[in-house]
């Protein structure tokens, strides 16, 4: 897996760098549930990005136990998809991170963004 770098968009513009997805998948830090993912498909199929839950069930008081299913986003052939943000308590694994797959990474580009936090 290749750790994606986190890039914060600014009221003075961003000119996002893209990586190519990993065929072994990627993550990205997620420590306030701030990020999101701008993926490009450069490829003539369809292909799907999974993000996946890491705690997928929890009992919350007065609604019983809830279940949070991966985040899977179909991204169109020649087509972008912007997909997140991420509940931290869903997504997160231990280090912070978020796990993310692809069902083929032929021409595929993602960058891993975030929102500065604003006074």
């Amino acid at each position: 897996m290749a750790a994606l770098t986190i890039q914060t968009v600014a009221e003075a513009g961003l000119d996002p760098s893209y990586a190519a997805a990993a065929s072994g998948g990627d993550t990205a830090k997620n420590e306030a549930g701030d990020t999101f993912l701008h993926v490009k498909n450069g490829d003539a199929s369809a292909h799907t990005v999974t993000v996946t839950a890491q705690r997928t069930s929890q009992t919350v008081q007065g609604m019983g136990a809830m279940t949070k299913a991966n985040v899977q986003v179909s991204v169109p052939a020649s087509g972008e998809r912007m997909i997140g943000p991420f509940a931290p308590l869903a997504f997160n694994d231990a280090n912070n991170d978020i796990a993310i797959t692809y069902s083929s990474v032929t021409s595929v580009t993602v960058a891993a963004l975030k929102l500065p936090r604003v006074a």
